[in-house]
């Protein structure tokens, strides 16, 4: 009899204790569930972007991304994450002119600002060698510039984690991690960051004024260039730079670099053809205050001199722009020293403090 009374208390007794251990331990596989509650964008005055059908935004998928984006276990010493060369405080870009990577090496183009991906609707990287974000989030782990690493690795380091597991379950619906999951999870995180609360934003919707330097950089930055009325030529800026983003999704030879001068021949590595040379793509100027320094090797350091570039320094060649020809031929855009700083300043009207703070966009850990 007493036996049996003991069987039956210690049956009870580890029931229980396994019923706490359950308890205790929310993230077991036994009790994450998948979740698929969208992930509403938020993007203020903007028209939404489209996002690819195959790949929606969700919360739990958002979060993932976050966490792989300052995940230091994608690169091969477990030293450096997305993060790393794209920093929340500098609108998701790097200060250095070319971003060192896990082995010491510099990378071959300065790393581009990763805001408002989902406005993107060109290809990803200066030269568009990837077709989708997808695409784009894997490449740096893989190049022996940066963070030298295999997906194979990848996948076994993050398959050993239980927090990553569970993530890829309330994401994907199930705990098995693969590359396309990983890139999945990036490009929704990516396309969740967005930049739609800088000064000019606040100004069209009428909550704050623009300063009279300001104001004038905008009416240069909006006027087209027309030296044969030098009191209403402007500098054509959004010829190039326009719409809600202040980019086209082109990619353009903005005269750098004249024949015989093109160090990178940029798109035309991707394309084979002759006429892509010297091209890059067009960056959005959201934020261009945050992002030194400036073009696709980092060459100018401050504003003034990417403005001071169009107003005397474009190079003709082959492949230039052609809305840029009528100020070569006309020696440059005839900017006074105080138009240069008005441009400036209004340039500096599209910095979106609340980005750069946002804690929905910084590191998890």
């Amino acid at each position: 009899m007493f036996r049996r009374q003991y069987g039956v208390l210690f049956a009870i007794g580890l029931f229980a204790l396994t019923v706490q251990c359950k308890k205790d331990n929310p993230s077991s596989s036994n009790t994450v569930k998948y979740d698929n509650t969208p992930f509403v964008l938020d993007t203020r005055d903007l028209t939404p972007p489209t996002i690819s059908p195959d790949n929606p935004l969700t919360v739990q998928g958002v979060e993932l991304g976050r966490m792989l984006f300052h995940e230091t276990r994608l690169s091969r010493d477990n030293t450096q994450s997305c993060a790393s060369c794209h920093m929340q405080e500098f609108a998701f870009s790097d200060t250095a002119r070319l971003s060192i990577g896990v082995s010491g090496f510099e990378g071959k183009r300065q790393a581009m600002a990763v805001i408002n991906m989902a406005y993107n609707t060109n290809e990803f990287f200066w030269d568009g060698r990837a077709h989708l974000l997808r695409h784009q989030s894997l490449l740096p782990i893989q190049d022996s510039l940066e963070m030298d690493e295999t997906l194979e690795n990848v996948v076994a380091k993050l398959s050993a984690d239980a927090s990553y597991t569970d993530q890829f379950i309330r994401a994907f619906g199930s705990d098995s991690i693969t590359p396309l999951k990983i890139s999945l999870a990036l490009e929704q995180f990516m396309n969740s960051i967005v930049s739609v609360n800088s000064k000019y934003d606040q100004y069209l919707r009428g909550d704050v004024n623009l300063t009279a330097e300001e104001e004038r950089g905008r009416r240069l930055f909006f006027a087209e260039f027309n030296p044969g009325f030098p009191d209403s030529s402007g500098a054509d800026c959004a010829h190039c730079h326009g719409g809600g983003n202040f980019e086209n999704d082109l990619f353009m030879n903005n005269g750098l670099d004249g024949d015989g001068e093109f160090a990178d021949l940029g798109r035309e590595l991707v394309t084979s053809s002759a006429s892509d040379r010297g091209k890059f793509k067009v960056p959005t100027l959201r934020n261009i205050e945050l992002t030194p320094p400036y073009m696709h090797d980092g060459r100018f350091n401050t504003l003034e001199e990417v403005v001071e570039h169009y107003n005397t320094g474009l190079k003709s060649s082959s492949t230039v722009d052609p809305t840029l020809l009528y100020p070569i031929n006309s020696g440059g855009l005839q900017l006074s020293q105080q138009d240069v700083s008005d441009l400036v300043a209004f340039l500096k009207t599209l910095t979106d403090t609340e980005l750069q703070t946002n804690p929905a966009y910084a590191s998890p850990f």
